[in-house]
């Protein structure tokens, strides 16, 4: 099994729905929070392990430790959902004014990066393994975003996308390619610095990543940008699983590889995996995409049915197929998008599907503290 770890971020408010800027309060009053440039989400990051049940502790804990808090400062909650679901979309309210880069972000892309999402990190020790494990997954990540969706609405309206945050967050450069080895990603990195595409080098703000202490030089991990928030803990780990799972076959076979395998150019991959992306944000696991091998035409929920065998031998192998499992209910009952969008043709409007999340994810995590973390401490 490969170490995992995430970074949250997650909006803050009231249990009515609306948004509130806290992270200058939260982050100065406790410790693991950072703040991203706009107050209205925050974010913490749970330290690499390579155990889920322990994994599941880590998401939930700091959760736990904030909605205290926030029930101290006022009758503030946790918000689910990766966009500015019942607004304000038009207004940028900064949480460090003498920030330059925050300057920049705002003045560049204003409220577009005002989103929630989840980053996922699996630790690849080999920097090649890693580069190839990018390929692979940048290919993919469309199956990713289409389990995870959770951002169908903006201002209090339905968009018409599934990830409304994946729609029209800026993705940085605009063109990346399928990076052949460590030296090109260096080289390519240090040539994006040079031309002012990238402002540092944690501005590569694509679907996936290669990370580490000191990029593009000393890399460690992969990391997947592309995922919706997804407050579910028990759905976030089966989409690491199905991740992890992923890797581990690629580890296995090294010729699963879309620079080996795809009878496409890199460069119309590229074209492609944008397409898909594209096509993944406005409809997710209904959304038709083609199959980086040789573009036929798939749907993201058939395409995820494919590979999941594959990936369940694997994770049985590795001891961890229940927590796998769990995608098999999103593929049945639809991601989070897909049941708020139900929801609201059922008669309910945007506010009562949001308050609705917010009371179902609290208790939840009420639930699953009880039941396993501390049967974990005992």
């Amino acid at each position: 099994m490969l170490s995992k770890g995430f970074e949250i971020e997650i909006y803050t408010g009231t249990p009515s729905g609306e948004i509130i800027g806290l992270s200058d309060r939260i982050v100065r009053d406790l410790n693991g929070f950072v703040r991203e440039p706009d107050t209205r989400n925050v974010e913490y990051t749970t330290a690499p392990c390579h155990c889920y049940d322990r994994l599941l502790c880590a998401l939930l804990r700091p959760r736990q430790e904030l909605r205290k808090y926030l029930s101290k400062i006022g009758n503030y909650t946790l918000i689910p959902g990766s966009t500015l679901s019942l607004g304000d979309s038009k207004n940028f309210y900064r949480s460090d004014p003498n920030n330059p880069y925050h300057d920049y972000i705002e003045q560049t892309y204003h409220t577009k990066v005002v989103t929630a999402s989840v980053h996922i990190n699996i630790g690849i020790s080999d920097p090649e393994t890693l580069i190839k494990a990018c390929r692979l997954i940048r290919v993919e990540a469309p199956l990713y975003l289409a389990l995870s969706a959770s951002s169908p609405f903006l201002d209090s309206k339905p968009t018409g996308y599934h990830s409304t945050r994946w729609a029209v967050f800026p993705k940085t450069p605009t063109h990346v390619p399928l990076f052949e080895n460590h030296t090109h990603f260096i080289r390519w990195t240090n040539e994006q610095l040079a031309l002012g595409t990238m402002k540092n080098v944690r501005h590569l703000w694509s679907s996936v990543r290669p990370n580490g202490s000191r990029r593009p030089y000393n890399l460690n991990r992969l990391e997947l940008r592309i995922c919706d928030l997804v407050v579910d803990p028990i759905a976030l780990l089966a989409i690491t699983a199905f991740l992890e799972a992923r890797l581990l076959q690629l580890m296995n076979d090294p010729t699963l590889d879309p620079l080996e395998q795809s009878s496409i150019s890199p460069e119309d991959l590229v074209t492609l995996t944008d397409a898909n992306e594209e096509a993944a944000a406005k409809s997710s696991l209904d959304a038709s995409l083609r199959h980086w091998q040789d573009g036929r035409e798939i749907l993201a929920r058939d395409w995820i049915e494919q590979l999941y065998p594959e990936v369940w031998q694997i994770a049985k192998t590795g001891g961890f197929s229940c927590f796998l499992s769990p995608v098999k209910k999103i593929l049945r009952q639809g991601n989070t998008a897909q049941q708020w969008l139900k929801q609201q043709e059922m008669g309910l409007d945007v506010e009562e599907v949001i308050i609705q999340a917010i009371q179902a994810i609290h208790q939840q995590e009420i639930d699953l503290e009880d039941k396993l973390c501390q049967m974990l401490v005992a």
